[in-house]
């Protein structure tokens, strides 16, 4: 339910950003980026990490929206889940598993991250490069969790067959093309073609 009297009782992010535009483009400009654009990481993976973060976050909205695109984008259905329940014994490739440590630990607990903690990643065979991606994501969820918590958007994915089926269906997220939709980035601006 929303804390805020002026948006809808069941308010999805969008709902958000229509009400206070400002600096809703620029988030959308960032989010492309961190999770659309070239990298070390498939989208898959970085979907991944994305809602793995926002469920250690209990955010219901990120957690139940970015489970669906880790899916759409070749990582198994459950697997989120799965993660959740035992990072160490969930069906995943030993590879990312240091990854999803590393940010388990980011999210938590950031100033006891150590030296070790990053060579482990590192030796899963991971670039420097990967472990600013994934630290990139974390904050970025660590800051999205906390903006739709903290107006109180309510609408919860997992909830929502139809949405998740919709999602499914689309097959594919901008979120430059998500920004146009709801008016914070200019239909014409090409400048932002990643």
């Amino acid at each position: 339910m929303s804390y805020f009297p002026s948006m809808p009782v069941d308010s999805h992010l969008s709902d958000v950003f229509q009400r206070f535009p400002d600096n809703a483009g620029t988030l959308m400009i960032f989010m492309e980026g961190v999770l659309r654009a070239e990298g070390e990481f498939t989208i898959g993976e970085r979907e991944t990490i994305a809602a793995y973060v926002s469920g250690l976050n209990a955010c219901r909205f990120c957690y139940g929206s970015h489970k669906v695109y880790s899916e759409i984008f070749g990582q198994p259905r459950g697997l989120i889940d799965a993660l959740l329940t035992d990072l160490d014994n969930a069906d995943l490739d030993d590879k990312m598993r240091p990854v999803l440590r590393y940010v388990q630990k980011l999210n938590a607990l950031p100033s006891q991250l150590t030296q070790a903690d990053a060579d482990a990643v590192f030796d899963a065979g991971w670039t420097e490069k990967a472990l600013y991606e994934a630290v990139q994501v974390c904050a970025a969820f660590n800051m999205m969790n906390r903006i739709v918590e903290g107006v109180g958007v309510s609408f919860d994915y997992d909830q929502n067959d139809e949405i998740r089926s919709e999602l499914r269906n689309r097959r594919q997220h901008s979120y430059l093309d998500f920004g146009r939709r709801l008016g914070v980035i200019a239909p014409e601006d090409e400048s932002l073609s990643m």
